[in-house]
């Protein structure tokens, strides 16, 4: 171990040794570079044999030093600063994960006490605290005897159970209606004038019930003040079942905002009233309509997306919707297994202004939608008196499916119908598909069956839900098309025959 030891000494006396001479060596070259007594001596000792232009390149060289030992001390001084800010950060970030463990401690510490609390709560109704308290709902009158009677707080949709409450004995009425989709029409229209003030154009109506018959959502749109939303206003009020209105805002992002959502924190649905409308259609028979109002104020394919889905499935069983992903049993009659079936007894009508303030529907939407413009105020008439009707809306959809079998769109007439779509491929590039095409063959026969002529249902069919397409293109390098599609229009079906496509082609070239 001797030897060791003498080993050991001689290594560390060589290595501190060594860090003392770097030590020394560097406080030498601080001490060389700062001995301004150096380079006075040195100055003095040339200044006699310096001449005047000397002078000035001895100047410089002092200058050029001085200028070298400031960048060196303003270089350490920003590395000291930015490890004094480093430093800080990671003093702040230590002290904030301090503070939020702190934070998850006192979460942990409230949720054990309200866990206690809850427990005390259910062991004062003779439970024990792992237990679960169910208490049934009253589904039917004669049980009601000998049940506990339901707690707000075992309740999570109020107003849907308040709706179970007020059908609990609702038989469904057969109104006995024995009008004509013409007769409808003209009622209709007499009663928005008579009743409301509200006076519009015998064909305006007409269009309004075939879009009803083609699809359950109408979007009406144009200018503003044309009387968009008061249409749909007056046909809750002629139904005697005044419409939902849903005032869309900017911040509507998602099916929350139609339907309602479950609050953790309350243990209760946030129910809205359109929910509120669809689960009443579903006790009656009688006609619904919900009222988007401003529908394109925010994406109507964001908010409605779900919906778009569900109302385009053929078979109305699966017409389903979840609202809550588990069941309670205190939950209302018709909403099972947390689902919620939507009926078709409920139309929904969007408004829309095209401004700066709104956005643009997408073909999405309009391929499920029956778009109707309203760009023209009706002229005033005089009235006769029509009282508000009570219509079921099994005879509204027979005398809808009754049209469709008696006025089915002319062979002839599809046979256009596809030369058209091959033109329109062939110099447009734009094709549609078989949703519009079956839109099409509900539309056109209801719109004959309320007064009009198959053309003209169709003209106007194909400019609201075809032509529309064209908006997506690049006008100006189409605009040479136009010309020659009206001739096709002409040739095709008859002179003029097709005057609203061809209004809306020389609109559409007016604009390029």
């Amino acid at each position: 171990m001797e030897t060791f030891f003498r080993f050991l000494f001689e290594m560390l006396t060589t290595f501190f040794s060594g860090l003392v001479h770097v030590v020394k060596a560097i406080i030498a070259s601080f001490g060389m570079t700062f001995n301004f007594k150096s380079y006075s001596s040195i100055v003095s000792f040339y200044k006699k044999d310096f001449s005047g232009m000397e002078w000035v390149f001895v100047g410089l060289a002092i200058l050029i030093m001085v200028i070298i030992v400031a960048g060196i001390i303003f270089l350490l001084l920003i590395l000291v600063k930015k490890y004094i800010r480093l430093r800080k950060t990671l003093v702040e970030q230590e002290t904030l994960l301090e503070e939020l463990a702190e934070l998850n401690n006192q979460v942990v510490n409230l949720m054990k006490e309200k866990e206690d609390i809850l427990a005390m709560k259910v062991s004062q109704l003779g439970l024990k605290p792992n237990e679960s308290s169910t208490i049934e709902e009253n589904k039917d009158e004669e049980n009601k005897e000998g049940e506990e009677e339901l707690s707000d707080e075992n309740i999570r949709f109020s107003k849907l159970h308040s709706i179970d409450k007020q059908y609990i004995n609702y038989k469904v009425e057969d109104y006995g209606n024995a009008f004509t989709l013409v007769e409808l029409v003209d009622m209709f229209r007499n009663f928005a004038a008579g009743q409301l003030g509200l006076f519009y154009k015998e064909e305006m109506i007409r269009l309004f019930i075939s879009a009803l018959a083609s699809t359950k959502l109408i979007i009406l749109q144009g200018i503003s003040g044309t009387g968009k939303t008061s249409l749909a206003y007056a046909w809750g009020k002629f139904l005697s079942n005044d419409s939902c209105v849903a005032s869309v805002q900017p911040s509507w992002r998602d099916r929350t905002e139609v339907f309602g959502y479950f609050n953790e924190f309350t243990k209760k649905f946030n129910e809205t009233d359109v929910l509120k409308e669809i689960y009443k259609a579903g006790y009656t028979d009688d006609v619904y309509t919900v009222i988007l109002d401003e529908m394109n104020i925010s994406r109507v394919e964001y908010y409605f997306a779900e919906m778009l889905s569900i109302l385009e499935m053929p078979n109305k069983d699966e017409w389903i919707i979840e609202l809550v992903a588990s069941s309670w049993d205190s939950d209302p009659k018709n909403i099972i297994n947390g689902k919620l079936k939507i009926v078709p007894n409920v139309w929904y009508i969007g408004t829309i202004n095209n401004d700066d303030s709104t956005f643009m529907v997408t073909d999405k939407v309009y391929d499920r939608a029956m778009p109707i413009d309203i760009n023209e105020k009706g002229q005033v008439f005089k009235p006769r008196e029509v009282l508000p009707q009570k219509i079921n809306y099994k005879y509204l959809n027979g005398l809808f499916e009754e049209a469709m079998n008696s006025y089915s769109v002319s062979e002839d007439t599809l046979d256009k119908i596809e030369k058209m779509d091959d033109y329109v491929i062939q110099h447009f590039r734009i094709a549609f598909g078989n949703r519009i095409v079956s839109h099409m063959k509900k539309f056109v026969p209801v719109y004959m069956a309320c007064g009009g002529e198959e053309l003209d249902g169709v003209d106007y069919f194909i400019a609201r839900k075809i032509l529309r397409k064209f908006e997506q293109l690049n006008i100006s390098y189409i605009r040479d098309e136009v010309d020659g599609y009206i001739e096709f229009l002409d040739t095709t079906f008859g002179k003029g025959k097709m005057k609203e496509c061809i209004e809306y082609l020389l609109r559409l070239k007016k604009n390029t």
